[in-house]
């Protein structure tokens, strides 16, 4: 029986931790191995209307179904279930949270992975296949191979305060696109003064929406999580939206254990592209990540590069050495966040004599 590779890292890892060495814990030992070895796992490829399930009787057997993604379907999966089932899927737009949920509040093993591991998993096994049938199993396959971390929801207020996220985005975009219009139109020789003025009527309601939807945003970031809504603050170039957006996307920063995962997480870590000799690829930052973050903190930037200490220092520095004015800023949008992350997670003002030990 060939042994996954992940598995084998982490029996070596038990192993390591075990002192003095050869002296082994047995009855741990075995139990770790069971632990791992005895999950069950179900791969699920979910769609807005369906969603079929690579299932792992306790037989051992595997068993492929198709279910509605309603309670109905739900229901019908978890009756099929062995009792130590831990269910795989991808996070896949937010068809997937429904079931997600409705598997956490059965106090079934639910992990969320990224489709795009999944899809790279797939072209390392040189498959050629692509069904909805086919990817269950895939992803059943990824879940015993890689062994993926249990997934939980967030707390309600983080989920209402990602929803205004999202939707005050979207006004963003409708307002600046009804300004272009309008300027646009304003150009024309012949243009209706009344098409203007409704458009610029629209404008001023979108607006009106977005300052209320803000508001709010606000009122539950300091109601829920006062402290880090304050602490944020604290930073120079990080305001009061800023900080609600942070706190949101964050999961008020209890989904990261280092500031590095963060950094990864909202795109700004570099990437480098280098092979031999010959190829020797422009570095540029990875960009695979929350992009609405991202912009934010580069905007924070123009502010902290004037007021923040450390920020100010590395503009300078960076200026010295002839770097372009984007790419400082990049720099600068990383190290705000790092700065966040530190005073996040300690739940401390910031103060300039700390700043180094806890964020640098």
């Amino acid at each position: 029986m060939l042994v996954p590779f992940s598995f084998q890292q982490k029996l070596e890892q038990f192993i390591r931790r075990q002192e003095p060495v050869f002296r082994i814990d047995k009855p741990m030992l075995i139990s770790f191995i069971k632990e791992i070895t005895m999950s069950k796992f179900t791969g699920i490829d979910i769609s807005k209307q369906t969603f079929d399930c690579s299932i792992t009787k306790e037989d051992g057997k595997v068993e492929t179904k198709k279910f509605s993604n309603n309670l109905k379907g739900f229901e019908k999966l978890i009756s099929l279930l062995p009792s130590d089932a831990q269910v795989v899927m991808e996070a896949s737009g937010p068809y997937y949270l429904k079931l997600a949920t409705h598997l956490y509040e059965q106090n079934i093993k639910v992990s969320v992975v990224n489709p795009l591991v999944v899809r790279r998993f797939c072209q390392m096994r040189m498959m050629r296949t692509k069904t909805d049938r086919k990817d269950a199993s895939m992803i059943r396959e990824y879940g015993l191979t890689e062994l993926p971390s249990l997934w939980q929801p967030d707390e309600p207020s983080i989920t209402k305060l990602k929803q205004l996220n999202a939707a005050i985005e979207l006004m963003d975009k409708g307002i600046t696109a009804s300004n272009n219009q309008i300027e646009a139109f304003k150009e024309m020789p012949d243009t209706d003064s009344k098409l203007i003025k409704e458009l610029e009527k629209n404008r001023a309601a979108n607006i009106k929406a977005k300052e209320k939807l803000e508001a709010e945003m606000e009122l539950i970031a300091i109601s829920n999580y006062g402290a880090s809504y304050k602490a944020l603050q604290t930073i120079p170039g990080i305001g009061p939206k800023s900080s609600a957006i942070i706190i949101a996307i964050t999961g008020n920063f209890k989904k990261f254990s280092n500031y590095k995962q963060l950094i990864a997480y909202v795109g700004l870590n570099p990437r480098v592209f280098e092979s031999g000799t010959s190829v020797k690829g422009r570095g540029h930052i990875c960009k695979m990540g929350t992009s609405r973050l991202r912009k934010l903190l580069y905007l924070c930037s123009w502010s902290a590069k004037k007021y923040n200490v450390y920020c100010k220092e590395m503009y300078q520095r960076l200026k010295a050495k002839s770097k372009p004015e984007r790419v400082i800023k990049v720099a600068i949008a990383c190290k705000l966040l790092r700065q966040a992350f530190a005073v996040g997670i300690n739940q401390t003002s910031f103060r300039i004599n700390y700043e180094p030990a806890i964020a640098n």
